[in-house]
């Protein structure tokens, strides 16, 4: 079946040429614009002489050369692999080499260390975007604005459904960095079903502040409006005041965010800020507290919270909540449409419904890559059985919600008790001077693992690391609760705004290392 991804794009533009699909501060593009722009772009990629089925990588902040870049690769029938313009030129060496990537379009601020890193990988050209009124870029690259100069033939190229349209790395947190394979139609599939789970109209506009280069930004914020003739609003990275700023001078309504967003937000002095636009918010990747939601909600009275659930390798949305009247907080929801999830157990056995029941979630349907690229060991691992297995622990209720309890290489064990951090976390988050919070385990010669929570507290609470490991003493069984309580400015983040708890990880092994010495 033919059927080619880029069809999100010639459909609205078809409908409203002159319809705005992107916002950049002042600066706006139409449907019409972006769809001749990334012809362009596409006809220049094929003029390199790169085939069906190349790789391009696009490491680009949320700016509209990303937009176009991104088209371009998939009207081409090229496969476009998105890398975090953060990455250092080791991690950009490793990434292009294991993709294959012929083509890397990057962005000036990042050039100099892509540059180095693509220098490492034989048969690399580099393109750079650079800023507005800049010329700058490393010695052997080439302007991007060279590829606008070949001419928009107007061809979307008849890929197969089943094609790989983007190949999307993983975080590499239990090793390196995987590419999972996602088609053309599992993309659609999930956008399409996707913006109908909020219900996203065609007025309305999205604030994109999540990167682009992820799969929550890429395939819920851009693909969503783009399928449904919507409008975003472009914010390179999250601060409070430009996203406010954004959300009021172009009437955002909905918000798609990470846990720490909306944290940030609520701490935050919003005072004579319109934020009245909003309707729906949108949190995945990474469990959002129970308090977080019921603070957000009252202070923001017309925004309902929807909770979903994701990965790379399920092109985004899993599972869902589809709206306040149906959901349960602290619930992801239900399996969206044509996915199916089982909770299981290390023998791959279905567990019952119950809070007791815990297992890990394992997924099948329309969604779910088609594999690992060059990987087949770690395929075959992930899907034994014939079902994804996402490595993540949950339970399910009666009524078929799924509540997550945590990642299945995060559960602690404390002297052969279970002990999810997740659970924890929430009865920090009710402390009212608990801003952040992290819970881990710490190797415990006696006990296997100790409970440790590092956490940020308001610039003016008084309060002491005693205090919160008693107030948690009273609230969770005996095995539960932290022992030790770790105070800090700030708690490291990823380019999603998700807490990195493998950095705390990383420092508590190392300072207890050093303590032992």
């Amino acid at each position: 079946m033919s059927f080619n991804l880029a069809t999100i794009l010639r459909e609205p533009r078809r409908a409203h040429p002159d319809k705005p699909l992107c916002h950049l501060d002042r600066l706006t593009f139409s449907y019409r614009q972006v769809d001749e722009i990334s012809g362009r772009v596409a006809a220049g990629l094929l003029g390199l002489g790169l085939r069906r089925g190349d790789k391009v990588a696009v490491q680009l902040p949320n700016v509209p050369q990303f937009l176009f870049a991104y088209f371009a690769v998939l009207k081409a029938g090229l496969v476009m692999v998105p890398l975090n313009p953060l990455l250092r030129a080791g991690e950009v060496a490793y990434h292009l080499a294991d993709s294959d990537t012929k083509v890397l379009i990057t962005f000036e601020l990042f050039a100099q260390e892509a540059a180095k890193g693509a220098a490492e990988v034989e048969g690399v050209t580099t393109y750079v975007v650079n800023l507005p009124g800049s010329d700058r870029r490393p010695d052997g690259t080439r302007h991007f604005d060279e590829l606008y100069a070949a001419e928009d033939t107007g061809e979307i190229a008849p890929t197969d459904a089943d094609d790989t349209a983007v190949l999307l790395y993983t975080s590499g947190t239990t090793g390196r960095p995987k590419g999972a394979e996602l088609t053309h139609f599992q993309l659609y599939m999930n956008c399409t079903v996707g913006g109908e789970l909020f219900g996203f109209r065609d007025d309305d506009i999205g604030l994109a502040v999540l990167p682009l280069f992820h799969v929550f930004g890429l395939s819920s914020v851009l693909n969503v409006a783009v399928r449904y003739g919507g409008t975003i609003v472009l914010v390179p990275r999250f601060e409070v005041g430009p996203v406010v700023d954004a959300i009021e001078r172009h009437r955002c309504t909905i918000f798609s965010g990470v846990p720490t967003m909306y944290f940030a937000l609520l701490q935050a002095d919003l005072t004579g800020r319109d934020l009245s636009s909003l309707r729906v918010g949108v949190s995945g990747g990474a469990a959002i507290p129970g308090e977080v939601i019921r603070s957000f909600e009252e202070r923001f009275p017309g925004v309902v919270i929807l909770e979903g659930y994701g990965l790379s390798e399920t092109a985004s949305t899993t599972t869902f909540n589809i709206s306040a009247e149906q959901r349960k907080v602290l619930s992801i929801g239900k399996p969206i449409w044509g996915v199916e999830t089982r909770i299981v157990d290390d023998a791959d056995r279905p567990l019952p419904p119950g809070p007791e029941h815990v297992g890990e979630i394992v997924v099948r349907g329309h969604n779910v890559m088609k594999g690992y690229y060059k990987n087949p060991e770690a395929t075959a691992e992930a899907f034994r059985g014939g079902w994804f297995h996402t490595g993540d622990l949950a339970y399910a209720d009666a009524d078929g919600y799924l509540f997550i309890v945590d990642r299945k290489k995060d559960m602690i064990i404390r002297g052969g008790y279970n002990v999810y951090p997740r659970e924890v976390e929430e009865v920090l988050y009710a402390h009212p001077a608990v801003v952040e919070a992290a819970v881990l385990g710490r190797p415990d010669a006696k006990l296997g693992e100790e409970v440790v929570a590092v956490l940020s507290v308001a610039p003016d609470a008084e309060v002491t690391p005693d205090d919160l490991v008693a107030y948690c003493r009273e609230r969770l069984a005996a095995y539960k609760y932290p022992r030790q309580v770790r105070i800090v400015a700030e708690l490291p983040k990823g380019p999603t705004g998700k807490l990195l708890k493998r950095e705390l990880k990383k420092e508590m092994l190392e300072t207890s290392a050093q303590q032992v010495q």
